[in-house]
């Protein structure tokens, strides 16, 4: 199963790398926002600026983490496909399991198993979820048959007419 609309190789891993950097740097500012906001002294101007303080202070830290990950996870992702020969969405399971076991391996080994299962199964529900939505919308915009219900296209013998001309057949 090939995607389509994907990078090589090389250069996935920058584009991954950058997309997971802007993730973390949004998602991580939002939340570093509103954490910042609630934890600063009364007071609008306190609160707006401890708020962009957390935001400035946190943000690119987040950001980073989130980079490391995707460019981590691009790259072993790339190796699979690689060594396999082909790309399909055990790349992508194997991919998240051995991220999480990298990312945690200075924990030691308890902590690489639970990370590596807890990122092989969210890669795994991410991608099923993807090829049910895909199916599911394959078969939403399918075309219908448009000769299944036509009574022209039946066999003589289940036709309307089949008891009139026996030996008539349509042409087909």
């Amino acid at each position: 199963m090939e995607e389509y609309g994907r990078d090589p190789c090389p250069w996935r891993i920058v584009d991954d790398c950058g997309g997971a950097f802007t993730m973390g740097i949004l998602g991580g500012g939002v939340f570093q926002a509103i954490k910042g906001f609630r934890n600063a002294p009364m007071g609008v101007q306190h609160r707006l600026r401890g708020s962009v303080n957390a935001v400035r202070v946190r943000a690119p830290q987040i950001g980073g983490s989130f980079a490391v990950w995707g460019g981590l996870f691009s790259t072993i992702d790339c190796g699979l496909v690689r060594v396999r020969g082909k790309e399909d969405p055990w790349n992508f399971i194997t991919s998240g399991a051995l991220t999480g076991a990298v990312l945690a391996s200075r924990s030691g080994p308890l902590a690489m198993m639970g990370s590596a299962t807890m990122g092989g199964i969210l890669l795994a529900l991410i991608e099923g979820f993807g090829i049910l939505l895909t199916r599911y919308t394959a078969q939403q915009f399918q075309n219908p048959n448009p000769f299944a219900e036509d009574p022209s296209q039946l066999s003589p013998k289940d036709g309307p007419n089949s008891a009139g001309y026996p030996g008539y057949r349509q042409y087909q």
